[in-house]
């Protein structure tokens, strides 16, 4: 596919980035001008000393981090475990308790409002409604009149400070894509769809939107009774919602939003990882039941926030034969000391870090195979929290005979997902699901 130009639209993409748009930087920042924000993340770096006294917490982080057992209380690189089968059914357990997932009902209804063929592929838009909000749309593409069952890939989209867009991420199912999302798409996966892109190689691919994204985001109309500070809607509409100048006001706020979701999933004994694993999970279901995919024969994989649900999702359910992180591994050390303030809310489970370092949640799907890819230069971590995640992974796998199903692989840049990296992606989908 061409690689489209980027025009200024990148250029909130990358305001929103460092302004408010989680997962970049916290809506704390939302005050500053983008040179303060900018300025404010290269200064952090100053921090990168894990266990040193100067820390995102000042003086409190090495105390807060002398708190966390390493290896975890129940990390299979502990001496006291030999079988990882045994080893995941109590660690498993204990982080589906500590996440929390919501029950989300019986197997769905789904409407299928379109189908059609764009760019080589067959397309269809469904949807299916969960116990709590607004219908799940999604978007499935498949090599046109391929015939199944073939194997199938649950494609986790990004986060990018973009609450209005979801599913449309890593998609593209007309020539009239708007320039919004082609920009979005140019700035996190060099102007491609990735979701098209590995559905050509003959895969069944589903995509839906997110607890909180696109179809499920939260409305203006939903929350009127906030009349105080940035979260408030006073003189907010949710008409016209296409409209890039009424997108931009609408990630900015729900920017905002955002840490008075994550603390009401706490008052109601769940957490955003917990609901994102639930929801994921039933897309799962959805995926497999269907008559023209192989149900084992399905991988998942994303960028960024689309990792962060692949750490979870990849971790606690087996169904998933093959899963591929992108831009989203480190450990919580580097999250406590270095970089919780570039991540969402949407990362953190009360209490996991006990048990389990950040990649091991990734590792309780082990034997099944696991690709990491990871930037040189990503701000949202540091490189000795990637390349510590990387080797705690590794020591995993090895120690379950495992070692040629786990890879990890950095790549010079920034937090994207560009065309080499997708292209690693894909083989090692091929390989495992082929």
């Amino acid at each position: 596919m061409t690689k489209r130009k980027s025009t200024s639209r990148r250029k909130f993409i990358k305001s929103a980035a460092v302004m408010g748009g989680l997962p970049f930087l916290p809506p704390s920042l939302s005050a500053y001008t983008q040179a303060s924000a900018y300025k404010l993340l290269q200064t952090s770096k100053q921090a990168e000393i894990p266990g040193g006294e100067q820390s995102i917490i000042g003086q409190y982080g090495s105390w807060a981090a002398s708190l966390l057992e390493d290896p975890a209380s129940l990390s299979f690189r502990r001496d006291q475990w030999k079988d990882p089968e045994e080893w995941k059914e109590l660690a498993r357990g204990k982080m589906m308790e500590l996440t929390a997932p919501p029950d989300t009902g019986a197997f769905p209804e789904l409407t299928i409002s379109k189908q059609y063929q764009y760019d080589g592929l067959d397309i269809e838009e469904l949807s299916w409604q969960l116990p709590y909000g607004r219908p799940t749309e999604a978007i499935l593409l498949k090599p046109h009149g391929a015939s199944g069952p073939l194997p199938a890939i649950l494609g986790l989209h990004d986060h990018g400070g973009n609450k209005y867009l979801g599913k449309r991420k890593i998609t593209r199912v007309s020539d009239n894509t708007p320039g919004f999302v082609l920009e979005h798409q140019e700035q996190s996966y060099e102007g491609l769809a990735w979701a098209n892109e590995v559905a050509r190689r003959g895969y069944v691919v589903l995509v839906h939107d997110a607890f909180t994204f696109g179809s499920r985001r939260v409305m203006y109309s939903d929350v009127a009774g906030i009349e105080w500070g940035p979260c408030s809607v006073e003189g907010k509409s949710d008409t016209k919602p296409e409209d890039p100048l009424n997108i931009d006001i609408y990630n900015s706020w729900a920017s905002e939003h955002e840490h008075i979701m994550s603390k009401s999933l706490f008052c109601g004994g769940t957490t955003w990882p917990g609901v994102f694993l639930a929801e994921d999970m039933k897309a799962v279901d959805v995926l497999s039941a269907r008559p023209d995919v192989d149900p084992d024969r399905i991988g998942c994989g994303g960028l960024s926030g689309g990792g962060l649900r692949t750490v979870y999702l990849g971790g606690a359910d087996p169904r998933v034969k093959c899963a591929v992180c992108a831009g989203f591994m480190s450990t919580w050390d580097d999250f406590l000391l270095n970089k919780a303030y570039t991540h969402t809310w949407m990362t953190y489970a009360p209490l996991l870090p006990r048990y389990l370092d950040f990649s091991e949640i990734l590792g309780l799907r082990v034997p099944l195979p696991t690709l990491v890819l990871n930037n040189s230069d990503d701000d949202l971590y540091t490189m000795q929290g990637m390349t510590r995640a990387d080797k705690i992974l590794e020591e995993v796998y090895s120690k379950a005979g495992a070692g040629d199903r786990y890879k990890a692989s950095f790549y010079p840049g920034p937090h994207k997902m560009d065309a080499r990296m997708q292209a690693e992606a894909f083989d090692w989908y091929d390989r495992w699901l082929k």
